[in-house]
């Protein structure tokens, strides 16, 4: 006997297979949604670690700039620590100057030539004064140049003849002279720039 089916078989299957399209579309959107929770709740995780250390990073700089600054303070009060310590020094240095500068000018000086003013201005010396005769003031001249230990470079500004000694016929002559001060021998040096102070005068 031949058994003929009669329903529509068909659409039967074409329901069949859009149903199990539509659920496997369901199924895909929800694992989607699913993924992008995640990863959206991770992003937000990643995101709060770092602005944490964002946070522990800028709080980090802030204690460095702190520190930045008190080293800098520090370096400029040791800087004027050292400053100080030089003026210090350097009038240290400089308080025998001008014993050792009149000293030389007594050891050098010849006989026959009289100081009527000795300036200092700065590392210069001025002098003026008088002498019996030309050669007088060439020999000075030569003395400073030669056998000064704190006074070099002089030079002669001028010489003119002032007239004659009192109750003679010699003739006196005025000068004037400019000497350089010689930097202050270093400590150690010192004493021995001013051992020739006690040679006897030539």
């Amino acid at each position: 006997m031949i058994l003929i089916n009669l329903l529509p078989h068909r659409e039967e299957r074409r329901k069949r297979r859009k149903q199990a399209f539509f659920a496997g579309m369901g199924v895909a959107a929800l694992l989607g949604l699913a993924i992008a929770g995640i990863w959206y709740l991770v992003v937000q995780q990643l995101t709060s670690v770092q602005r944490d250390r964002n946070a522990f990073l800028a709080a980090e700089i802030a204690k460095l700039d702190n520190e930045i600054k008190d080293v800098a303070t520090l370096r400029s009060d040791i800087e004027a620590l050292r400053a100080r310590q030089r003026a210090v020094e350097d009038l240290q240095n400089n308080r025998n100057v001008p014993v050792h500068v009149l000293n030389d000018l007594v050891r050098h000086t010849p006989e026959g030539v009289y100081y009527s003013s000795v300036r200092q201005d700065g590392q210069t010396l001025n002098v003026i004064g008088t002498a019996q005769t030309n050669e007088r003031v060439s020999e000075l001249l030569r003395n400073m140049g030669k056998g000064a230990d704190w006074l070099e470079r002089p030079e002669l500004g001028e010489i003119r003849v002032a007239g004659n000694a009192p109750g003679t016929t010699n003739r006196l002559f005025d000068f004037n002279m400019r000497m350089t001060i010689k930097r202050p021998p270093e400590p150690g040096a010192a004493p021995a720039a001013s051992a020739p102070a006690a040679a006897p005068r030539p």
